[in-house]
Parts: structure tokens; sequence; C-alpha cells
């Protein structure tokens, strides 16, 4: 393919992943119609055009579809089906709905896992309250992690409860649940794979992840992560024989965990950019938004090494917070060299609610970690 070449990407969901993939396409003149319910999205400050639309309606998906060259899509919880029947008829889209219909159900995942041989967190599926009652004396410890089979998303769905709450009927199930053991001493990591339409493969280096308690959001990364070269190895390997399994282009984020032993577990996998990721806009060569521009696109696959250390603080609404607001000392933030704020064109702040990051650069990993502190103290955030 030559650039310029007239090429419309349609996606599906118009928020922050969508909005940092449209800008990344900017200097191909590539045009974006987002499909999304709010006109005001944080995607419409770069889209071409706004489709205004529910994500799960198919007649929107398929007018969306009709108006565009390729379709992707930055959020899983659409309409599978219509895509599944879209691919069908010879549309273009990355990744396949045959991946999407898999991962929008995490025990559907989770049998995916272990059918294909990838190790991944003891677990059991369990349907109602006997069956969740019953499943208790297959996990060891006092506690186990209970996630919603569908619609859980930034942080959302996943809950660490006490086995004797729920052997006395004080937690009470209203869906199904995917039932994990609880590992101890663990360190979260996440693995970006890219895989071209050639099935071509890169990964980007392994990413260190922190979680915020009460929320389960991603609150702090950095990469390369504080890991021997033999358990960046074997999480890179899993991760790229995970995505390997699903046989389909795409750029995906697979989430891990490393016991203190070094043994390597997945967690899930979003077929998508992924906050775990957005370091890369400015530590990378090439970045993730880039790198899924490339593969919609049929281009070759960037290089994805990175330049510097790089590590990601996440902007969330506290608490306490909700309405008009700004985002104080960003003045001071600004001076400092290697540090870049990114705001999600997010109107109203909510508790807990994603609205920004900021990607700091060092020169070491050490002296980046002691620079990212000082970010953190001056975040705040205040009502206008």
């Amino acid at each position: 393919m030559g650039l310029p070449e007239k090429r419309r990407i349609g996606i599906i969901g118009g928020g922050q992943l969508g909005k940092m993939l449209i800008e990344a396409s900017r200097p191909w003149n590539i045009q974006n119609i987002v499909l999304e319910n709010d006109e005001n999205c944080p995607a419409s400050l770069v889209a071409d055009e706004v489709l205004v639309g529910a994500l799960t309606d198919p007649d929107k998906i398929r007018e969306l579809s009709n108006r565009c060259d390729i379709i992707t899509f930055e959020i899983e919880h659409i309409h599978v089906d219509v895509l599944l029947e879209l691919e069908s008829e010879g549309k273009l889209i990355i990744p396949s709905p045959r991946i999407l219909k898999i991962i929008q159900d995490k025990g559907a995942q989770k049998d995916f896992f272990k059918f294909h041989g990838l190790s991944t967190v003891p677990y059991l599926l369990v349907s109602d309250q006997p069956e969740l009652v019953n499943s208790m004396e297959q996990f060891p410890g006092d506690k186990v992690v209970l996630k919603t089979r569908k619609g859980g998303y930034d942080g959302k769905g996943v809950n660490i409860v006490s086995k004797a709450d729920i052997l006395s009927g004080k937690y009470s199930m209203n869906e199904p649940l995917v039932v994990e053991e609880l590992l101890k001493d663990m360190v979260e990591y996440s693995v970006i794979v890219a895989r071209d339409l050639q099935g071509n493969t890169t990964t980007f280096p392994l990413i260190e992840m922190y979680f915020h308690p009460v929320s389960n959001l991603v609150e702090f990364l950095f990469s390369p992560a504080r890991a021997s070269a033999e358990l960046e190895i074997a999480c890179k390997t899993l991760a790229s024989a995970a995505i390997e399994c699903f046989q389909g282009a795409g750029l995906f984020a697979v989430e891990l965990f490393a016991d203190k032993n070094g043994t390597v577990f997945i967690n899930e996998i979003a077929p998508r950019p992924h906050n775990s990721g957005h370091h890369t806009i400015e530590g990378c060569y090439t970045s993730q938004f880039a790198q899924l521009n490339r593969i919609l696109l049929n281009l070759p696959l960037g290089s994805t090494d990175i330049m510097k250390p790089c590590a990601m603080i996440n902007l969330v609404g506290p608490e306490e917070m909700e309405g008009n607001y700004q985002l104080t000392h960003a003045d001071s933030l600004l001076e400092m060299e290697g540090v870049y704020i990114h705001l999600y064109n997010k109107k109203t702040m909510k508790p807990h609610r994603k609205m920004g990051h900021i990607t700091v650069l060092a020169n070491d990993v050490e002296s980046l970690l002691i620079k990212a502190e000082e970010v953190k103290q001056k975040i705040g955030f205040q009502l206008v």
C-alpha cells in the first residue's frame, strides 16, 4: 500500500482509546468515523464524524460498516453477532469477531486457555448459588476471586470475597461467575502483542502494573519491568502463544500474574489497545495505537523497542468528587522534563472514572520511580 491512500476506518466506541487511535492515524491522513451513543464523546474531539447510536444496535453497526473500509473496536461490550455476519459477507474486521466472542465471556476465555494448554489461575465456572457454595472446597485459603462472566470493564465485575461470606449466604450471586484461586505474593504484568494480517507477531517490553485496591483500576505502571530476563521471556512466550492460538490479526493486551517462584499465569486478554500500553505513546518507537493502525492498514509492524524507561500514572476521579473539574498544578507538572499530560475530553468527573493519564520518562528505572513518585504528589483535582 502507498501513502496517502484514501482509507476510512470505522471505530465502534468513541472513548479515550478511540481518541488516541485516531490521533495516531493523523500523520497518514486516514479518515475515521466512530460509533458512540454520545456525540460529545472523547473521540469527538478528533474524529472526522461521530455516528450517534448504541454500540449494541446492529443497524447502526451495519451503517458504520457500509461507510468504512475497515472496522475495529475499542470496547468489548458490543453486538458481536452482526459483526460475525459482516465478516462472513467479506468486511475486514480487526480483530475478528470470532475472537471477540470468546473474550466477551470470561468463562469462555478461561476454557479457551485450558483447552490450548495455556497456564492460567485455577478456576471453576458456576451458574447459581449452590454451585458457588459447593465450589469453595476446591480452593485453598480463606478468600476467592469472583468475576462476572460478561460485562465487566475497568475494574468492575471483579471482587475478592471471603469463603465464609459465601458459605454463610452473606454473599449472594445474581449472575454466572468465574471463581478463581486468590494467588498470594504475586506481581501483575502485561504484554502488548501485535499480530498482522500475514501472521507476523511482535511484543512490547514487559510492563509491571499496580492496581487501586478499591476500584481495581491500574493506578501506576512502568516498563521495562523489574523482572529477570528469564521471567520476561516466560511472560512474552506465554502471551505470544495465547495470541497465536486465536489465529487472527489485531493488537492484544495479555494480563499476567507471576508468583514468587516465577510461575506465570494468564489472567485475561483484551482485544484492543489497553490502559497498560499508554506509556508507549512517548516511550516506544511505535506506540500501541500506531501499531494497531499499521495492522488495520496492512502496513509493516513497527519497532516496539523502548526509547527510555517510562511510567504511566492514571488520572482517576477521587471518591468524593463529581462534576466539572480541573487538573491542578498542571504548570508545575509540565515544567518537569519528560512529563506528558493526556486528558481524555470527558466533560464531568465521577469517582473512579478515568479522566486522563500522565507519562513519565527517565534515563533508568531507579530514577524513573523516584520521578514518578514526585509526579504523583503533585496530582490534584478541583471542581469548577
